[in-house]
């Protein structure tokens, strides 16, 4: 699952008015939705920024150590465990926890009436929608990139050209 940080305001916006217009969430008088969209989209930019962080101390550790890049998943993820956060298969879950517990702490939300189960399957739409269009252009970047091994600078250059390129054709 890949979220990019262009469509957190837009995926931010969409949750919050699933969760008021299902009733799921009261917000307090005089408080917007838009403050509790920016609480949204903090907690989804905070996960990425850590993200980015387990990436980077991944590379670094992979180049160190002369490591094979078939390890770089598993250096990555155990540089993500470090930081306390998931990557992979795990990060929608981790994400969707950490929405809910924000949710409930919150002085933008008044009351919160769903069940934690509830309010993951509402949220979760919105964010896999968001991750499959990434995912969709990740995968077509990967065809391109494939006569360039991934891990170095040189993939890493091409892969945020081309990445642009397929973005700015999509309208992403």
């Amino acid at each position: 699952m890949r979220l990019h940080r262009n469509q957190l305001p837009g995926l931010a916006r969409n949750i919050v008015k699933a969760l008021v217009d299902a009733k799921d969430v009261e917000l307090p008088e005089g408080v917007g939705a838009r403050e509790v969209e920016r609480d949204v989209e903090a907690v989804l930019s905070h996960y990425l920024d850590q993200a980015d962080q387990a990436m980077s101390k991944a590379r670094e550790l992979t180049q160190q150590r002369g490591l094979p890049q078939g390890e770089f998943g598993r250096i990555k993820a155990l540089a993500a465990e470090q930081l306390g956060i998931k990557v992979g298969e795990d990060a929608l879950d981790y994400i969707l926890d950490q929405l809910i517990e924000m949710l409930m702490r919150s002085s933008n939300v008044d009351e919160v009436y769903a069940a934690d189960h509830q309010l993951r399957a509402r949220i979760r739409p919105f964010i896999l929608a968001d991750a499959d269009l990434e995912g969709q252009v990740e995968a077509e970047v990967r065809t391109k990139l494939k006569h360039v091994t991934e891990g170095t600078r040189t993939w890493e250059i091409e892969y945020a050209r081309i990445k642009d390129d397929i973005r700015r054709r999509r309208g992403v």
